[in-house]
């Protein structure tokens, strides 16, 4: 067992940490060596979501009332903060979830952009001033807070994702209940005690970890949460949407995603090289926008796949903290079994063909971890499973194209349409893609991973039910429209009248 220290991560809840009323705790352990416990976490239940939920109730009352700039301010703050902690955050971040150092560094660093945008729109949040259509009258829309929000994180972005929901939902005047994954509790607890640290009132930010039953499923449920926003599965994310729409609560959906990059004959293929690797097999491929599919077009595909598998098999696997490691482990023992079960799927359909990987890594210290093989299949049609169903881990199918319609229509062609890419040096076709390709986002000439704060974030089919993340756009999930009309006339003017036909 490792001596490092065993950090202790409480639950939040209406300012005071606590522990749960189950009294049960839980073990975070580094994926990179499964004897290291890095913390332990509270197993809570769901009394403790209704602690959470009454407390950020009656904060609401106080919170939606402040001026939008002085609950900005507050955000700065956490964004400052965040930036002096930066390092140790990123550090406890790889020890829980596993990811290189260089990619936690950047999901804290997400956190602190999402930080100064969402502060800056506490002097924004921009509804429509308007004509009437009478005189003396004036029209305009605003932005009103919606009450609690629920919010329920994935493990794969520990801390940024979290501030994508948690930050906006705060200028916009609302309070917060934070469920994160089990498998990272001790990032939602550093971005809470950053939030403590800001001097944010008592309340208005609670954390409450345990399982996605006994926690999620009571903020899913609880009649005092008026939203709720969620990142994970298209599985889970259906049953969220049909709970929340027996009672008509909002829910914010970001789920999955089959993603592809198109290399076409015309491409910088050293360039289109780079963007693969790093779209495949970062972060062990676990991000929803990761890229799952390569799509080649067919006079340059056997050059560009010997270039990919030479590289592949240069990555060096290990623990994060090693700032020489490419590529870190699966978050957990089950999920790199899911993985497996995936390849072993694939090589049993039709023609694919296992180029390299398809096994567990456990040479040197990463023995003690759950490291997967970065792995390439060949030979992989539209309709295969492996084609079409969400992997999360790194394992890329690549598939044939005749032509640009053709690529287009093959990656097209899964339930899921979150992100996608294509390298080509013709303009013609770049805008081709950007037009017919049925995705959320889609980059030229760059993989499909790497979104930025300022732009929307989510997707179309099966990857969302519509709401988007980031940007100015993250606002319609945690506010309502109101429209405001004022008449100075002094006498009843009647709208939507036929004023010709009165007269």
């Amino acid at each position: 067992m490792s001596t490092v220290q065993v950090k202790e991560t409480l639950n939040y809840i209406g300012g005071k940490w606590t522990q749960s009323r189950t009294g049960r705790v839980g073990e975070n352990r580094n994926p990179a060596d499964d004897t290291e416990v890095v913390g332990t976490f509270q197993e809570s239940s769901a009394q403790d979501a209704d602690d959470a939920v009454a407390a950020a109730k009656k904060a609401y009352a106080s919170w939606r009332v402040l001026p939008a700039p002085k609950r900005a301010e507050y955000l700065f703050k956490v964004g400052a903060i965040l930036t002096e902690r930066k390092e140790a955050y990123a550090r406890d971040m790889t020890r829980e979830m596993g990811k290189i150092l260089a990619e936690t560094r950047g999901d804290v660093q997400e956190g602190i952009d999402t930080a100064f945008l969402s502060g800056g729109e506490g002097r924004r949040l921009f509804g429509d001033k308007v004509p009437c259509e009478l005189p003396n009258k004036s029209g305009w829309s605003e932005r009103h807070p919606i009450g609690v929000c629920g919010l329920i994180t994935p493990w794969n972005f520990p801390m940024a994702i979290p501030t994508w929901k948690l930050f906006p939902a705060l200028v916009c005047g609302n309070t917060a209940v934070l469920k994160p994954a089990s498998d990272t509790p001790m990032s939602a607890f550093n971005l809470v005690e950053a939030c403590e640290a800001a001097g944010l009132p008592p309340g208005v930010v609670n954390l409450v970890t345990g399982d996605g039953v006994g926690v999620g499923g009571r903020l899913v449920e609880h009649p005092d949460v008026r939203v709720i926003s969620f990142t994970g599965s298209s599985a889970v994310g259906r049953r969220i949407a049909e709970s929340c729409g027996k009672s008509l609560k909002r829910v914010a959906l970001e789920l999955g995603g089959k993603n592809a990059q198109i290399v076409m004959d015309d491409a910088d293929l050293d360039l289109a090289l780079e963007g693969v690797l790093w779209g495949a097999f970062g972060t062990a491929g676990q991000r929803c926008t990761a890229t799952s599919r390569l799509i080649l077009h067919k006079p340059i595909k056997k050059k560009v796949l010997d270039m990919l598998v030479d590289r592949v098999k240069t990555l060096k696997l290990g623990n994060g903290l090693d700032e020489t490691v490419q590529v870190g482990p699966m978050v957990s023992k089950s999920q790199r079994e899911g993985v497996h079960r995936y390849v072993e799927i694939g090589m049993s359909e039709d023609r694919a063909r296992l180029v390299c990987g398809g096994e567990f890594y456990t040479e040197g210290e990463c023995e003690k971890g759950w490291f997967y093989a970065p792995t390439i299949l060949d030979g992989v049609t539209r309709n295969m499973r492996i084609a079409r169903e969400e992997i999360f881990g790194p394992v890329l199918a690549v598939i044939e194209a005749n032509d640009l319609d053709d690529a287009i229509s093959i990656l097209n062609d899964t339930p899921y349409g979150l992100s996608s890419s294509i390298y080509t040096r013709d303009v013609n076709q770049a805008f081709h893609a950007i037009r017919d390709i049925e995705a959320g986002i889609t980059y030229v000439n760059g993989p499909t991973i790497g979104a930025e704060v300022q732009l929307p974030f989510g997707g179309v089919k099966d990857t969302g039910n519509g709401h988007r993340e980031a940007s100015h756009t993250v606002l319609d999930i945690f506010t309502e429209w109101k429209s405001v009309y004022v008449d100075y006339s002094g006498r009843l003017q009647r709208a939507q009248i036929d004023t010709e036909s009165a007269e």
